[in-house]
């Protein structure tokens, strides 16, 4: 057999599986195909893990503001209850007596009981004797004497306090209803939610200076404890707050997620603000001249900010070292 021959019967075998099966040949892929592929998917697991840190901070930031809400809520409920048990101890005769490190709370009750023995006296001697002589005056005409004296305690503490932003009850409140005074062209009539049962009336002379639309629902700072007054025939129940010059007046804003009824605190003063203001000791008028806006649109009175605990400053929106009223 010639080398011709042999060549030629070797060439064909090699040749024959791919001649005659050509489905069995396998396309590899190529390196650059390879690396596209690894590319996109790191692409594909980057994508799933930023979606998933921002779920993430977007359900911590809810939880914030829920828990936020929460303690705001309590600190109001448990503000609210010591307030009514220092006017139901004071009531009764509790002395009351100044935590260390703060400005005294109620000391003066401990002077007006002391100082009247005799009216104690004669609240008991009733007590001890009506079987005896049942001529004498019934214990419950002495009631109002008992009344009176509560009442003189509570004055006379509130009177000993000392005259600050402290004595002042701002809360957040949102106007839920708006309209113009019927009786007065530059007066808006205003409902304001306060975290209270029902809402407060209150008489406002900004029409000249905040348009009708920007006044509904909108958060605002209330002074709740001004004695209600009449406005042209409506009885006003609170202030709405603002920073205010000779040609510019503007509401002051809470801070983000405030809520109806929230506390508004200032650094460095203890919060305890009387039931009701005595116009003729002239409170607010004595702290107004240091209620002011600063440099950077923060409500302070003598520098501190004013502030809802937790959340936030009470600022303006263009006025800086401007007058609080």
């Amino acid at each position: 057999m010639s080398l011709n021959r042999i060549f030629a019967l070797g060439v064909g075998r090699i040749l024959a599986p791919s001649l005659h099966h050509p489905t069995q040949r396998l396309k590899m892929p190529s390196l650059e195909e390879i690396i596209a592929n690894n590319k996109r998917n790191e692409e594909i697991i980057r994508s799933i893990a930023s979606e998933l840190v921002a779920m993430r901070v977007e359900l911590m930031a809810q939880k914030k503001q829920q828990l936020r809400r929460e303690n705001a809520l309590l600190m109001h409920q448990v503000e609210t209850a010591q307030q009514q048990l220092i006017a139901l101890e004071l009531s009764h005769g509790k002395k009351q007596i100044p935590l260390p490190n703060t400005r005294g709370l109620c000391t003066a009750a401990d002077a007006t009981l002391n100082t009247e023995p005799s009216v104690k006296t004669a609240k008991a001697a009733p007590v001890e004797t009506p079987q005896a002589d049942q001529k004498q005056t019934p214990p419950k005409e002495k009631k109002p004497k008992k009344e009176k004296i509560a009442n003189n305690a509570n004055t006379n503490a509130a009177s000993e306090l000392p005259v600050d932003v402290g004595r002042l009850d701002m809360r957040v409140g949102k106007i839920i209803e708006v309209g113009r005074h019927p009786d007065a062209d530059s007066l808006y009539l205003e409902k304001i939610d306060c975290g209270e049962p029902q809402p407060r009336t209150v008489v406002s002379g900004l029409v000249k200076f905040v348009p009708l639309e920007e006044m509904q629902n909108r958060l605002v700072v209330v002074l709740c404890n001004l004695k209600p007054a009449k406005m042209r025939g409506v009885t006003s129940e609170a202030m709405v707050m603002c920073a205010s010059t000779p040609d510019k007046v503007e509401v002051l804003s809470p801070p983000a997620g405030a809520v109806p009824g929230d506390l508004v605190h200032c650094e460095g003063y203890t919060r305890q603000p009387d039931t009701q203001l005595n116009q003729k000791k002239k409170i607010f008028e004595t702290c107004a001249p240091d209620l002011r806006t600063n440099d950077q649109l923060i409500a302070c009175y003598k520098g501190a900010a004013l502030h809802v605990p937790g959340k936030g400053n009470i600022i303006a929106q263009t006025l800086k070292n401007a007058n609080v009223k």
